[in-house]
């Protein structure tokens, strides 16, 4: 063997283990975490090891061997979580300086051109995944997509695309002229009757990527029709709707403030009731017998008390609000009190998205432990959402998708709206700890 030759061997060898080096620096990364909220044993773990390859979480522990060339993260001064999960978003738009101009001046490219702002402030706030409820356009699936394939940065989605509504409905624009119509292909505006057109609805928002199925059980706050909460589907159709959606193992979920609504979509057998501003002790036991989640939007009427009318919203849903508030978060503490499943959602687009954090200080406030409240946007989101394989917990085996702040947010839940390190899929997306 000449010298040339050996010397190509040691250089190539030489080369291979650079390359090496460099791809376990850039893969291989282990987390110092001083305090590690295990949110699986419902309790706080003093300095944990997290060790990250690539996209997924291989093991935690106090124990754990640090690889040779590993990239290791430094938050010992910090409390480390779950990536959060909010059950209940708009990614695609959020109140403007006009309402009329939100509803008639604006076209979907105009909400579609700044989507990736505001799923780029959910993931700055600690979101790494979110269900978003209702997109005009399929604007959620290409956000979503935009974000899968790395184009953009944002929480995983779980879309539900358009909003199924009946005619006149709180999904449909009740209280305009007839002659404002929706001109598009019909069931892209999401309006459907009877128990043949819901499920022919279901059956195209799977076709263009809805993964959940989002319905107006009940009237609503920020339409303009008279009730509240009145229910807006007959029982049968209700029942279509889920059943369609589980025929194609899809779960259905239903806005729902009404009482009476409420009690319908349970029975028909959605998998979360949104809002549920008015239960009764039959709607909490139902709920309890069913196993229904509820995602209540609790912090958002301070935001729309305190902005909307200086937007031009009609007085009309302003005093909506006033009656729906209260009773909404008294709704949510008896929930809590009898044992519901309690899922976290806050109806981010009603209010600036990034905000989301400002929810937990209210579930607490109404009934939930600090823990609780974490446990609502870690398990209890990822079990809604059909993703406990792969979110909702710090464990070997899921997405490395979690956050750290240096306040204890379980001595003061309100360390969580100001999330300072943030990272996705192993990906560090905001770090203003300094954890390297």
């Amino acid at each position: 063997m000449n010298k040339y030759y050996c010397k190509s061997i040691i250089t190539a060898m030489m080369l291979f283990f650079a390359l090496y080096s460099s791809a376990q620096t850039d893969t291989i990364k282990v987390i110092k975490a001083g305090r590690f909220v295990d949110v699986q044993q419902g309790k706080v773990l003093l300095n944990q090891l997290i060790l990250i390859d690539h996209d997924t979480i291989k093991a935690v522990g106090s124990n754990i061997v640090i690889p040779v060339g590993a990239k290791v993260i430094d938050l010992s001064n910090a409390t480390v979580l779950p990536g959060l999960i909010d059950c209940h978003t708009h990614l695609t738009a959020q109140p403007g300086e006009n309402y009329y101009d939100d509803l008639f001046r604006k076209t979907p490219i105009d909400y579609a051109i700044v989507a990736h702002i505001y799923a780029k402030r959910t993931l700055d706030a600690g979101f790494t995944g979110c269900r978003d409820v209702g997109s005009a356009a399929f604007m959620d699936v290409a956000l979503k997509n935009a974000i899968n394939n790395g184009d953009i940065p944002g929480p995983r989605i779980q879309p539900a695309t358009l909003f199924i509504g009946s005619t006149g409905s709180h999904g449909d624009l009740d209280g305009f002229s007839p002659y404002l119509e929706f001109t598009g292909p019909k069931q892209m505006s999401g309006v459907a009757n009877g128990v043949d057109e819901v499920r022919a609805q279901v059956r195209y928002n799977i076709k263009y990527g809805a993964e959940v199925i989002k319905f107006g059980a009940s009237a609503g706050v920020l339409t303009e029709e008279e009730s509240v909460g009145a229910p807006q589907y007959t029982q049968a159709e209700m029942d279509a709707i889920v059943d369609e959606a589980h025929l194609w193992g899809k779960k259905a979920c239903a806005h729902a403030h009404g009482t009476i609504a409420i009690k319908m979509a349970v029975k028909a057998g959605v998998a979360s009731i949104e809002h549920g501003s008015f239960l009764d002790d039959e709607a909490i036991s139902l709920m309890k017998a069913h196993g229904t989640y509820l995602v209540a939007d609790i912090y958002n009427d301070e935001y729309i008390m305190s902005d909307y009318a200086k937007h031009g919203t009609p007085a009309k849903i302003i005093n909506k609000e006033k009656l729906v508030g209260q009773a909404q978060r008294l709704s949510f503490q008896r929930a809590v009190k009898a044992g519901v499943k309690i899922a976290f959602g806050t109806d981010a687009g009603v209010y600036p998205h990034g905000w989301n954090g400002r929810q937990f200080k209210y579930m607490v406030k109404f009934g939930l432990t600090p823990m609780q409240a974490i446990q609502s946007a870690t398990l209890n989101a990822a079990d809604l959402l059909g993703w406990t394989n792969k979110a909702g917990a710090i464990a070997p085996g899921k997405y490395a998708d979690l956050i750290a702040v240096t306040n204890d947010p379980l001595a003061d839940v309100t360390a969580l709206e100001h999330v300072q390190f943030v990272m996705k899929g192993g990906v560090v997306y905001k770090d203003e700890i300094g954890g390297k």
